[in-house]
């Protein structure tokens, strides 16, 4: 029997550090076999102890190597010229990638196999392998740092008395029965790389800065800061009329906390980019990575029907009593404004969600409705009127097909047609016509 290295063959003479490197490449790439008692060029020498040699090394990829690869390794003794060697046959895994135990699952502690050499994967060969491992879901894929600790999350469990150990996060879905953590637990994790960003604004407009921060830590940790910086600057104005005192906040508690949990559950996480929250003087708008889902528009979300990117996360934050049911944040922000005439607005792209908030206090600019022949209507304006004038009414997927424009674009132009005094509504949701006032 002749032995010659290839991308699927090593030979090794005896027992050395280096074979975990080995197994990990075979099993993160086609399988493989490896010999133990043939030197680098072919010649048997042969083991004294094939079952003793065999325990060796399955102990050493049961306490060095993540997730559990024993099952996927198979020994079998070979006698060749009265010399006794060791075959492993390594079997492609399941739960790529593998990885040393104690470098993580980092390109110096995962290996591929690369020709006749095992070599350190790259970090997108590495995200490769999580997501043909373990799916799409971003919330259930393990995550590549595994040196994960939760001071700010067992806190706020411990505040609800609720316990913060491995039964429930196997439970919540945070650790495996492997011990590796997936990206729900990095979430809520102190090493949570996602962030808010939150600037204020002098004035209406960007113009002129006020104040800059970026939050960090636990997603938990991220709210509770979120929240306190928010309510420090949420302003209270009095009136009195007569003996009686009036004290309105500028912005209502209940859609601050709905638009920050919505930002926190509902956001993409698959993308590194920050969420943002802008402070104006007449508004604040929470801007949240990610559109809605496939299926859904906005008059859906707006009737209370949810249809959660998040699922595990939003069942945590569930359980700790920060949201009392799916669906209703939306219309918790609505009815919090029910009585002012500057309501919340809505707006959604493919890859974002902006919930606005107006400012209670600020001075409603007041719009003429009498001349709305001082109105000018752009190119866009005028072709909807000519639509509806056309045919009576139009739908927002009317406009938006006519327009060749997303359906929050085809809200954002019928909305001001409205606010001119130039269409009007009829119906609610799905059935919701607009019209020419004649």
């Amino acid at each position: 029997m002749h032995f010659q290295e290839s991308e699927t063959v090593e030979l090794k003479e005896v027992v050395v550090d280096d074979i975990k490197k080995e197994i990990i490449a075979f099993a993160n790439c086609q399988g493989g076999k490896l010999y133990i008692g043939v030197r680098d060029n072919g010649e048997v020498v042969g083991i004294d102890n094939p079952d003793n040699v065999a325990l060796q090394i399955s102990n050493m990829a049961r306490d060095t190597i993540k997730p559990d690869i024993t099952l996927f390794l198979h020994y079998e003794t070979i006698e060749i010229n009265n010399k006794k060697i060791i075959e492993v046959d390594i079997q492609r895994g399941t739960d790529r990638p593998y990885y040393l135990a104690r470098k993580g699952m980092r390109p110096e502690g995962v290996y591929v196999r690369q020709g006749y050499s095992s070599v350190p994967a790259t970090d997108g060969a590495i995200r490769k392998m999580i997501k043909e491992t373990d799916g799409d879901h971003f919330e259930e894929m393990r995550s590549l740092d595994q040196n994960l600790t939760f001071k700010a999350t067992k806190e706020e469990f411990e505040k609800r008395n609720i316990d913060f150990d491995l039964a429930p996060m196997r439970s919540m879905k945070m650790i495996d029965h492997d011990g590796i953590y997936s990206n729900l637990a990095l979430l809520l994790s102190d090493q949570c790389i996602h962030t808010i960003k939150i600037a204020v604004f002098q004035g209406e407009d960007q113009s002129e800065f006020k104040d800059r921060r970026e939050f960090s830590g636990s997603l938990l940790k991220q709210m509770n800061d979120v929240y306190e910086f928010i309510d420090f600057r949420n302003q209270t104005h009095s009136t009195v009329n007569k003996l009686i005192r009036n004290d309105v906040r500028d912005y209502p508690e209940v859609a601050i906390r709905e638009a920050l949990l919505n930002l926190l559950v509902h956001r993409d996480y698959a993308f590194s980019a920050s969420a943002f929250i802008n402070i104006y003087e007449n508004r604040i708008e929470f801007v949240s990575i990610g559109g809605l889902l496939p299926g859904i528009d906005l008059e859906d979300v707006m009737m209370g029907i949810s249809v959660c990117r998040n699922q595990n996360l939003a069942n945590i934050f569930y359980r700790l009593q920060l949201i009392e049911a799916y669906g209703t944040g939306m219309s918790k922000i609505m009815n919090a404004y029910k009585n002012q005439e500057n309501k919340p607005i809505i707006e959604t792209t493919k890859n974002a969600f902006k919930i606005i908030l107006p400012n209670k206090n600020s001075r409603v600019q007041e719009i003429s409705y009498e001349e709305p022949s001082d109105y000018y209507l752009n190119e866009r304006e005028q072709k909807v009127m000519e639509y509806i004038e056309r045919y009576n009414e139009a739908t927002n997927e009317d406009v938006s097909q006519l327009l060749d424009v997303s359906a929050s674009t085809a809200s954002r132009i019928i909305r001001k047609l409205v606010k001119n005094n130039l269409l009007k509504q009829e119906g609610k949701a799905r059935n919701t016509k607009y019209k020419i006032i004649k």
